[in-house]
């Protein structure tokens, strides 16, 4: 079979094509890459979530890149991917792979691929790692070791040194410990509530903040029968505890702690698109910064008016963060993101989502204006008008996603009854509205499912236009 990489690397279900054999292919993919890289000698790290077969799945990477001659560091635990990626640039490696399905329900799995900056990898390598995955090389390569059983174990390469342990979690903590005001946060007593969603996000907020309450606490590979992804659908425990137990902040992370996500003090999801919002005001205002802001064509139209205020130049890119990382590395960016709870901080950080480490920075703004998360957000509407956002994921066929994308290709002359301004093609079909709102669908890059995207002033006219959507 060929293995297609989506926007972030490659994910897949788990025994059906996310197989140990196909793994190797991949990794084998990887390692060829790795090898040409001018640091190579520095060493490749390897993370792993707390998914079915995680870290069996890491220890035969780490093999796979061995076997090649890479020196390979595996990460001692469970941990997330910008904990992975902060590895990296703490210990001047080559690169990195993540085990990770991200978001995905607990049927999948993944194989994501960082740079030696600390971010995702760029398209381009991305492309070549594919190509190499799909090789005939590749595939005569792997069935002669097969057939040999000419791989070493895991344990073997120990010995040699070739593989070691590295605690990528502790490099992480403290790292946080430093870029958050957390002794800001402790001072203004705020009772903060955190699920990680049962994925890498556990037993880290704790060590930074003693007396947040975490839900969920565990690894488990299933997430509770749920999908590890911060949305309104997946939030409502949270969302019901945080009222019932008079929590100020509700923070959420998905699968591998990348994304992050909100509830505030009455139990409404705060949008990931007002995350952005709000750490970029922050950031202008009160942090001093300035910097070019990448977002992806999905973002919110707030981010324009924002921009317009503080005089900083917007830059939009397709959906993936791959696409935002590669402006990040020419440098001046203050903050980039996506609308899915994926944002970075370069200006900061590292080039790369940390949900854990925004979710901090919110804590940080609410001590610092001494104000809810609900009032935060009725400040951001006051100032910038209401911007009102949801998404549809529709799961369908492949026949049916061409029969969608056709009409959307053939355009509309206006859609729940709002006449259509303009479309950009950049990524997919985004169609601007009146009365400021807009409309956008996509295939995904990772699942067999057409994305829909709305917003405007008013959540009613918001669900209208998705309604609309879903009779496409």
């Amino acid at each position: 079979m060929t293995i297609k990489f989506g926007t972030d690397g490659w994910r897949d279900l788990i025994a059906e094509n996310y197989t140990f054999e196909n793994v190797h292919r991949v990794a084998r993919g990887t390692a060829l890459y790795f090898k040409k890289q001018p640091n190579a000698a520095a060493g490749i790290i390897v993370g792993y979530d707390g998914r079915f077969l995680g870290r069996e799945f890491a220890e035969l990477t780490a093999r796979v890149l061995a076997s090649e001659g890479l020196k390979v560091f595996i990460a001692k635990t469970v941990v997330s991917t910008p904990a992975v990626s902060l590895a990296i640039v703490k210990r001047k490696l080559a690169g990195g792979v993540m085990i990770t399905a991200s978001h995905n329900p607990a049927q999948y799995n993944g194989f994501k691929i960082k740079g030696d900056y600390g971010g995702s990898a760029l398209p381009e390598g991305i492309t070549e790692i594919e190509q190499a995955t799909n090789s005939e090389d590749n595939a005569r390569k792997i069935a002669a070791d097969r057939n040999a059983n000419a791989l070493p174990s895991f344990d073997d390469f120990v010995a040699q040194t070739r593989i070691e342990e590295l605690d990528a979690k502790s490099i992480y903590i403290k790292e946080l410990a430093k870029l958050v005001k957390i002794d800001r946060i402790k001072r203004a007593k705020l009772r903060v509530a955190y699920d990680p969603m049962y994925g890498a996000g556990v037993g880290n907020l704790e060590q930074l903040l003693p007396t947040a309450t975490i839900l969920h606490n565990v690894w488990n590979p299933g997430f509770g029968h749920t999908r590890p992804e911060p949305l309104p659908d997946t939030t409502k425990e949270l969302a019901k505890y945080i009222v019932e137990n008079r929590f100020d902040i509700g923070l959420v992370t998905d699968g591998d702690a990348d994304r992050i996500g909100a509830v505030d003090e009455n139990g409404e999801f705060f949008s990931s698109q007002m995350i952005l919002c709000l750490l970029l005001k922050y950031l202008v205002e009160v942090r001093k910064e300035k910097g070019l802001v990448v977002v992806s064509q999905s973002v919110t139209s707030m981010v324009d008016k924002m921009g317009d205020k503080y005089g900083l130049r917007i830059q939009r890119t397709p959906v993936g963060f791959k696409y935002i990382t590669d402006y990040m590395l020419k440098g001046g960016v203050l903050i980039g993101g996506e609308e899915s709870g994926g944002i970075g901080i370069p200006s900061l950080h590292i080039p790369e989502r940390d949900g854990l480490f925004n979710g901090l920075l919110l804590c940080e703004i609410c001590a610092h204006k001494k104000e809810s998360l609900g009032e935060l957000v009725a400040d951001l509407e006051k100032e910038f008008g209401p911007h009102k956002y949801d998404r549809y994921d529709f799961h369908t066929t492949d026949e049916k996603k061409r029969q969608v994308l056709d009409k959307a290709k053939a355009g509309f002359s206006e859609i729940a009854g709002l006449k259509v301004l303009n479309t950009l093609t950049m990524d997919g079909y985004k169609f601007g509205l009146e009365n400021g709102a807009w409309f956008m669908l996509r295939a995904s890059g990772t699942e067999p499912l057409l994305r829909y995207y709305a917003e405007a002033p008013t959540m009613a006219l918001v669900k209208k236009i998705l309604a609309f959507a879903k009779g496409l």
